[in-house]
């Protein structure tokens, strides 16, 4: 699906005009996208958006009744509209995988190429990595508290708008859900579709059980009842029972039923005992209503005996301290070979400048033991001394017992793929067997152990020659 230039903020347009004015469009630079704090005030973050991304970028040009709204806007001279017409995105892109594990300030997309082309992409790409990033990461940590129960994406009808339903259906699944109730993101991503029935169609009839038997009766083997609509445990869970002996008796088999309301970890037991009681422990227990990765954990820890847990909201906003936004940014790092810094009073909103590489620290039990960034020519090893990129008074030696490996790889070369789109699937178990070699202490969901993401001894080094070079420039 082609997305639109013009979904950006103008003064990227701005600026592409100044550098055709400058004489600057012929000149090649490096822009790194990262984010500096991990979502959800979490350990980590799981990367997604690349594929979307790819597509907008391969498919990026201009209409004539794009450019005829530009030039009516009256900012832009004839000229620049016509640079417009023959725009496309012809740059090179290195990222990971979607569904790899990732941190704050270290690069997750680096984009290179012509100075406008590289420049005019900044808000599309932060606005789909920013947010596919956020909802992934979230549902890994939904799935994480579900602790081998089944999650599934209830979002869309909470969701900000129809992209951001599709995106994020998208997104939940790639951070471990299980399908979605979404129609149209499981036909346009290829996902599981799931669903029950509303408490109006309970209402729609006489009483609860004709309700109950009218849905059995139009999907006798996917069934899944709603059974809090008057009173759970005295009309909704006997009901039920009732209608899934009647499909026994015809050859079928209630599916399960939904709790939407109350003490779920209560009612999740006590529905549990009485099914099983009856005779039917392959009923599943599905529960919803405002769930998120605390409220799942304290259903588990309270004894709960929910199987499929339906998350709604909260995934699809990416409610919850630290969410709403991630916060990606898109830094200038090099222009015409020169690496270029941004310097500020706040180390932790300063760049690190140059064409980099992100190493993974792997341990000899194939666990992650902590990541650096380094300059393309740098020659880290085990043995090497790397450093905190905010307090470089803290440093480590790499011990001997690692592997390192590079985290990103090109993912388009000349403004095309390089790659087969991968199935969002294989994304999935990617981003479940990263979560299993986290350090345990990263999936915490209160103070969290913090990954290190340090900085190699040649980039401190030119981070400080950038800063003493920028001093004296201050002072003249």
């Amino acid at each position: 699906m082609r997305i639109s230039p013009l979904l950006t903020d103008l003064y990227e347009l701005t600026m592409l005009a100044g550098y055709l004015e400058e004489g600057m469009a012929e000149k090649t630079a490096v822009f790194d996208l990262y984010f500096r704090t991990n979502p959800f005030a979490g350990g980590y973050a799981v990367f997604a958006g690349l594929e979307p991304a790819l597509d907008c970028l391969e498919n990026l040009h201009f209409t004539a009744e794009e450019i005829d709204y530009l030039g009516g806007l009256g900012l832009f001279k004839p000229r620049f509209l016509d640079f417009l017409r023959a725009f496309r995105f012809r740059g090179t892109v290195v990222a990971p995988p979607e569904g790899t594990v990732v941190f704050a300030n270290e690069p997750l997309l680096t984009v290179s190429g012509a100075l406008p082309e590289v420049q005019l992409v900044e808000t599309v790409l932060l606005n789909i990595i920013n947010f596919q990033t956020l909802v992934a990461t979230k549902a890994a940590r939904i799935c994480h508290a579900a602790a081998g129960g089944e999650v599934i994406e209830f979002g869309l009808r909470r969701a900000q708008g129809p992209d951001g339903g599709l995106s994020a259906s998208r997104a939940a699944c790639i951070g471990g859900a299980k399908g979605t109730s979404n129609v149209l993101a499981g036909m346009r991503y290829g996902l599981p579709v799931r669903g029950t029935h509303a408490h109006s169609w309970v209402q729609s009839f006489a009483d609860e059980l004709t309700a109950f038997r009218a849905y059995a009766d139009a999907f006798p083997d996917s069934s899944v009842l709603l059974v809090d609509t008057y009173d759970t445990l005295k009309s909704g869970v006997p009901n039920a029972i009732t209608v899934a002996r009647e499909l026994r008796d015809q050859g079928h088999s209630l599916r399960g039923i939904r709790l939407d309301s109350g003490d779920l970890a209560y009612l999740s037991r006590e529905a549990r005992r009485m099914f099983d009681e009856a005779g039917f422990p392959e009923v599943r227990i599905l529960a919803s209503n405002e769930l998120d990765e605390q409220v799942i954990d304290s259903i588990r820890e309270e004894g709960g005996r929910v199987d499929i847990y339906g998350v709604g909201t909260k995934l699809a906003t990416a409610a919850g301290t630290g969410g709403g936004a991630l916060g990606g940014v898109y830094k200038l790092v090099a222009i015409d070979g020169q690496p270029k810094m941004k310097i500020t009073s706040d180390m932790a909103k300063a760049t690190l400048p140059g064409s980099k590489m992100v190493l993974r620290a792997i341990g000899p039990e194939g666990g992650y033991i902590q990541d650096v960034v380094c300059l393309k020519d740098d020659a880290v090893a085990t043995g090497s001394t790397v450093f905190d990129p905010v307090n470089p008074l803290q440093q480590t030696t790499l011990p001997g017992t690692i592997r390192l490996v590079d985290l990103r790889q090109t993912v388009m070369a000349d403004g095309r793929r390089t790659l087969a789109p991968e199935p969002l699937d294989r994304m999935a178990e990617r981003c479940r067997q990263e979560m299993a070699l986290l350090p345990q202490g990263c999936r915490r969901f209160v103070n969290p152990h913090r990954y290190k993401v340090s900085i190699s001894a040649q980039l401190k080094e030119l981070r400080c020659t950038l800063i003493q070079a920028a001093g004296g420039e201050r002072k003249g």
